[in-house]
């Protein structure tokens, strides 16, 4: 699964999952079946990361570790370790999605938002402050519904479950219905005494401020995981959704963003393209001087090594590509009208 030797060592396994974990990441590859490939390839790392686990899979192939929950797979593992430098993980509501299965009070629902970036933090790393709205806890009530002081009590029609079931026989087949409590709609609790703050629903929608870290290089469209900060849960008691920074490369007037690359467009006039000249261009770490060689035709490119933004999660740096158009006059004066005519006499005597 991990494409390691058999007798690979933990450096070895670690790195390879590593490796494997980036391309399929949830929060990062959002094609069809990444979630699951993941998914395999994190449980495959957990086996073989643990020596115990291990030998059991050696001696007993699948079947030996077949019996193994999630809880035993992954326990003792510190994912956000292996992924922290790049700003997600495997904590919060993304192991609770993939793995485990809770009872309880439902989580709450993640928010996706827009990040926008300038190119400069892309290219050093940074911090980033975002604005967005969401549902949160009820701090007057503490996100029970009920006003201070009192508590909600448990729907006396459906004993606190949230559902009323009927039993009928028909041709000595027991048909069982279960259907929403409409006394309590299906929550189990009455609250006789709403909280004035929220209105009894126990949450609030509030205008929240953070400050996101943008990793060095981050691709356009990388999911960046803040946990416990997307929607209250609808229940009290249950777990906070996670907040899904998307991020987006702002619009620079100065360069066209291609992964790590970067691109610019460069006008040169005719007589420097004829004759050669220098140019004087702005990159992510100031102005550098370009030659231009004489007789660059229009169209020309040239790429000016490292001076694009980092490769995201991986060694070097891009490239700044410069593509030159040569810029002719629209209209000649009399003197230059002249010079023009001898050139063409000139080549034209060639």
């Amino acid at each position: 699964m991990l494409g390691v030797a058999r007798d690979a060592d933990g450096k070895a396994v670690k790195e390879a999952f590593r490796e494997l974990a980036l391309r399929f990441h949830p929060d990062r590859n959002k094609n069809p079946g990444a979630e699951e490939r993941f998914k395999e390839i994190a449980e495959a790392y957990a086996v073989l990361s643990d020596p115990r686990k291990r030998a059991e899979y050696d001696s007993g192939g699948f079947a030996g570790v077949a019996g193994f929950t999630p809880e035993d797979l992954f326990g003792g593992i510190d994912f956000d370790s292996i992924f922290g430098d790049l700003g997600f993980g495997m904590g919060g509501g993304l192991f609770e999605r993939l793995f485990r299965r809770r009872a309880g009070p439902p989580r709450g629902a993640d928010i996706e938002i827009e990040v926008t970036v300038p190119l400069e933090t892309i290219a050093r790393g940074g911090e980033q402050h975002v604005r967005y709205e969401r549902l949160d806890a009820c701090r007057d009530c503490g996100g029970s519904g009920a006003k201070a002081g009192t508590a909600p009590r448990a729907c006396a029609s459906c004993n606190g479950t949230g559902e009323k079931v009927s039993t009928r026989r028909e041709q000595g087949v027991v048909i069982r219905r279960s259907r929403t409590c409409p006394e309590c709609r299906g929550t189990g609790r009455v609250i006789e005494n709403p909280c004035p703050a929220c209105g009894g629903r126990g949450t609030v929608t509030r205008e929240e401020s953070l400050v996101v870290t943008i990793p060095a290089g981050a691709e356009d469209d990388l999911v960046l995981r803040i946990a416990g900060k997307g929607y209250a849960s609808t229940e009290q008691g249950g777990i906070t959704g996670d907040l899904h920074a998307i991020v987006r490369s702002a619009p620079d007037a100065r360069f066209q963003r291609d992964q790590a690359d970067l691109w610019r467009e460069e006008r040169v006039d005719v007589t420097d393209a004829v004759l050669g000249t220098e140019l004087r261009v702005p990159t992510l770490d100031g102005f550098v001087t370009v030659k231009v060689p004489p007789g660059t035709q229009p169209g020309a490119q040239m790429r000016l090594r490292g001076k694009g933004l980092p490769r995201y999660a991986a060694r070097g740096r891009g490239d700044l590509y410069l593509r030159l158009a040569i810029d002719l006059p629209e209209r000649a004066d009399a003197e230059e009208r002249k010079l023009w005519e001898r050139l063409r006499a000139l080549r034209r005597a060639r």
